[in-house]
């Protein structure tokens, strides 16, 4: 059987199908996505916690390369076999170059329940693939536009939004707190915390749920094309992963998380980045892609597939 907590995205998925009542207050949402995030920020440093070594800069540069190149190749593919326009291509592009914290917790999950080997430093690795592929997506859009619209903020604001992202801030936040404290001093604090992670985790799939439930009511058929490119992009492009993890010689779970991160898409920092950069951009279109078929495929069945490919090679 799948993991339980993939079980509370099923129920969200279905009830919101069937036209449930059943909805999350947005505080308690936004409290559940900040705990997450924290979560998974004090998780990742205290696994860094006396394990911080010098070769761990050319492994996240690698990684940030990754979030680099995505965009980069899908792009083309977007605008010549998708056929989105320029906006909506480089936005698409910047999403699923961008990573799914969601996806990440999910993978997390299955990595300690499966009892898989994980680096210690996977966490970095959330934040180092999010930031590049925003940029390269909103350069791409800087290249090929032509038109002269309203003037646009400079690399410095984008960058400085990116970091200042809330989910950045909490992420790096918790990794800083937790290598500090490590796993015994900060106990009486971060237990709380990580204890609590898969029940938190629960309810805040319970939401993406309902959530990816409203993107595809009624069934978007006339976007047929981007509906494809988003259930066959999460397999190719974990096979990027897959290999660059292999590369760098990760463990096992090291290999299946950051195969999930390169298969997903980015369904908080991207939109609010894009929407501020990209006026034209069609998030809803992003959001129907990412968050309405990518984010549900890797958390049934993508992670766990991912995983069979890792052993199978």
């Amino acid at each position: 059987m799948p993991d339980i907590v993939v079980m509370f995205f099923l129920l969200g998925l279905v009830a919101g199908l069937v036209r449930s009542d059943l909805t999350i207050p947005k505080a308690a949402y936004d409290t559940l996505s900040l705990l997450l995030m924290l979560t998974i920020g004090l998780k990742g440093g205290m696994s860094l916690y006396g394990n911080l070594r010098w070769q761990l800069i050319p492994e996240l540069i690698a990684v940030m390369a990754l979030g680099a190149i995505i965009p980069l190749v899908l792009f083309p593919l977007l605008r010549k076999l998708v056929r989105l326009s320029l906006e909506d291509a480089a936005s698409i592009a910047a999403h699923y170059g961008s990573v799914s914290a969601g996806t990440f917790a999910v993978a997390l999950a299955y990595a300690e329940a499966n009892d898989l080997a994980i680096s210690p430093e996977v966490t970095l690795y959330l934040v180092a693939m999010e930031l590049p592929a925003i940029i390269v997506g909103l350069l791409l859009y800087r290249r090929y536009n032509k038109s002269d619209g309203p003037a646009q903020p400079s690399l410095a604001k984008l960058w400085h939004e990116a970091f200042t992202n809330r989910g950045v801030i909490l992420l790096l936040g918790g990794v800083i707190i937790g290598f500090m404290y490590g796993p015994v001093q900060g106990a009486s604090v971060t237990d709380l915390y990580t204890g609590a992670f898969k029940a938190v985790l629960a309810l805040f799939l319970l939401e993406m749920g309902l959530v990816a439930a409203e993107t595809l009511r009624p069934f978007p058929w006339q976007h047929w094309r981007l509906l494809t490119f988003a259930l066959l992009a999460p397999s190719v492009l974990s096979l990027v992963g897959i290999a660059t993890g292999k590369m760098l010689g990760l463990a096992i779970g090291g290999q299946v998380i950051l195969a999930s991160l390169t298969a997903s898409a980015s369904y908080i920092a991207a939109p609010v980045a894009i929407k501020g950069a990209i006026p034209k951009a069609d998030i809803g279109l992003a959001m129907l892609s990412s968050l309405g078929l990518t984010f549900p495929f890797n958390v049934i069945v993508g992670i766990g597939f991912y995983h069979w490919i890792i052993l199978s090679v």
